[in-house]
């Protein structure tokens, strides 16, 4: 083999390794994305999970329904109150 065809092949060498190398750091960058992304999905599935648990659990506060039943216990005092002088 000549000088020169030597020289060219490790030209393309090192021309292939800085492909692969700009490459692997495109995807590194890629993967650094996706794994923030993963971690915001997981967040939200475990919120809609817990959302979900407290319906099925009947733990939500109705408040229109809490605000009428506190109006009608304060409406009850103040008629008897009333009947009482």
């Amino acid at each position: 083999m000549t000088e020169q065809k030597r020289i060219i092949l490790i030209t393309e060498f090192i021309e292939q390794k800085l492909r692969k190398e700009n490459e692997l750091k495109f995807y590194e960058k890629e993967l650094m994305e996706l794994t923030t992304k993963i971690g915001y999905l997981r967040q939200e599935v475990t919120l809609t999970n817990t959302i979900i648990n407290i319906i099925k659990h009947e733990q939500v506060i109705d408040i229109a329904e809490s605000l009428q039943s506190n109006d009608n216990m304060l409406i009850g005092k103040g008629d008897s109150g009333d009947k009482e002088i």
